[in-house]
């Protein structure tokens, strides 16, 4: 019986070798790589061939295959185009797809090598015990400087104002690049249509897992603000990702208490409990002391997915909790845009297998660079801030919440309120254009949920002056 999984397989073995260098392979070193005969290799990329989804390079014996967007086409990394410019302002970096750098090529060889070559490992504290922040560094100092320069918003503003600004963007893009990294077979289009009309009943495991992600994005931007970063908070996260996930509820926020594995990998993370929370504490605390907000965003998502702290979701985790250190200074958020999965497991296993950052840092750069470039257009399409909105941008908030979510009437809303005479007829004018243009849409600004503001407007929008 064919294998269904097959045309996937000889898919990603084309990627990875294009990251390598190597263009286009023989069905020889295909057929070496995955799980199918040479027949039916033979089989497979013929009707590959066919369908337009690899094609041909030479003929006879020197007969290659490629991925279309490879073939005929130099093997070239952008990522010195990427950091050319972070010196260049304004420079575009190119719009390829990623690629490792040649100079990755033996790590990437290493960690491809078939898994009974290589020697198992286990997790190494040292890579946190050694870390001192602020004197120690993941990232090279300058890349970690220069992509705060082109990453921080301009002006003192209070923490997350930059994350709420771009948020209805960010729980789309977060939710839907960092699920598909986990398999997610959902498409953009299916997650916005998703999030427009919350949960049901009949949602399947993929509608559950990018419904997950939204609640804990917007769980972010409410707790990090006000909490900070900490042990609690990174634990509500890992809970709120896994929510009817996991077959035991009681794992979702605690610390692993058994074995896992990593596919495709001999690495196996540390198994006592009492060192893997040991371990939590001690990256959060470091993570706190970094000053430079992009080097913690990077020490956190590396040191999460290499601690695996969880039962599962442990990547998913680090994804997310990467955005803290730079929600809490007002930082474009990282949405991992575009990576692509066989990339992402390269940069882990370097990690696990090495304690090497190097691919992850080439990738993170890359990613970051992409998250920076599209916030900021989106930035610049909502035109420069009116003074009177980001006067009272806390107090509107809190107005609308007490409207909707508490059902209070716009009066008495107003009269519980300390301002001075002559700004409460533009706050009242603002405040009822705001409740009268609210949808479900628009709601996670305002830290309300989608079913709650639609049961509001379906009850005819109560408390709204007429």
């Amino acid at each position: 019986m064919a294998k269904p999984y097959l045309p996937k397989e000889i898919r990603d073995y084309l990627q990875l070798q294009a990251a390598l260098g190597v263009p286009a392979s023989s069905p020889d070193d295909i057929a070496a790589k995955v799980s199918g005969s040479r027949a039916t290799v033979n089989r497979h990329l013929a009707r590959m061939l066919g369908a337009g989804e690899v094609v041909r390079v030479g003929s006879g014996p020197a007969t290659r295959y490629a991925l279309p967007v490879v073939a005929d086409t130099p093997y070239a990394m952008p990522n010195a185009a990427l950091s050319a410019s972070l010196r260049q302002p304004g420079a575009e970096y190119p719009r390829q797809g990623f690629r490792f750098p040649a100079r990755a090529r033996p790590l990437i060889q290493a960690l491809q090598a078939p898994v009974g070559t290589r020697a198992p490992v286990t997790y190494l504290r040292s890579f946190v015990d050694a870390y001192t922040p602020n004197l120690s560094s993941l990232l090279p100092p300058a890349l970690a400087a220069a992509l705060l320069g082109k990453g921080k918003a301009n002006g003192q503003q209070p923490a997350g104002t930059y994350a709420r600004k771009v948020l209805e963007q960010l729980l789309i893009d977060l939710s839907w690049h960092s699920s598909r990294l986990e398999g997610n077979r959902k498409s953009l289009l299916d997650t916005r249509e998703l999030f427009a009309r919350g949960r049901t009943q009949w949602d399947d495991l993929d509608a559950t897992m990018l419904l997950n992600h939204k609640d804990a994005i917007e769980f972010i931007m409410d707790a990090v603000p006000e909490y900070g970063i900490r042990e609690d908070v990174v634990r509500n996260i890992q809970a709120l990702l896994m929510q009817g996930l996991l077959v035991n509820p009681q794992s979702v926020g605690a610390i692993r208490r058994t074995l896992v594995n990593i596919a495709d990998s001999v690495y196996l993370p540390a198994q006592a409990p009492h060192l893997l929370e040991e371990m939590l504490r001690q990256v959060i605390d470091k993570v706190r002391s970094i000053k430079n907000p992009v080097e913690a965003a990077f020490f956190m998502w590396v040191n999460i997915a290499y601690l695996q702290p969880f039962e599962d979701g442990n990547k998913r985790t680090s994804r997310l909790c990467a955005n803290l250190p730079l929600l809490l200074q007002n930082c474009a958020p990282i949405s991992f845009l575009d990576v692509e999965a066989p990339d992402y497991a390269l940069a882990m296993l370097g990690i696990y297998e090495k304690q090497d950052v190097s691919l992850a840092t080439d990738l993170f750069e890359w990613t970051y660079l992409r998250s920076i470039e599209k916030y900021e257009v989106i930035l610049q399409s909502m035109g420069a801030p009116d003074p009177f909105r980001v006067k009272y941008r806390e107090l509107l908030g809190e107005a609308i919440r007490d409207t909707v979510a508490n059902r209070i009437q716009v009066e008495a809303v107003l009269a519980g309120l300390d301002l001075p005479t002559e700004d409460l007829t533009e706050f009242n004018r603002l405040l009822q254009d705001e409740l009268r243009h609210l949808a479900t849409y628009n709601c996670a600004r305002y830290r309300l949920s989608i079913r709650l503001t639609e049961e509001w407007i379906r009850d005819g929008r109560p408390g709204l002056s007429a």
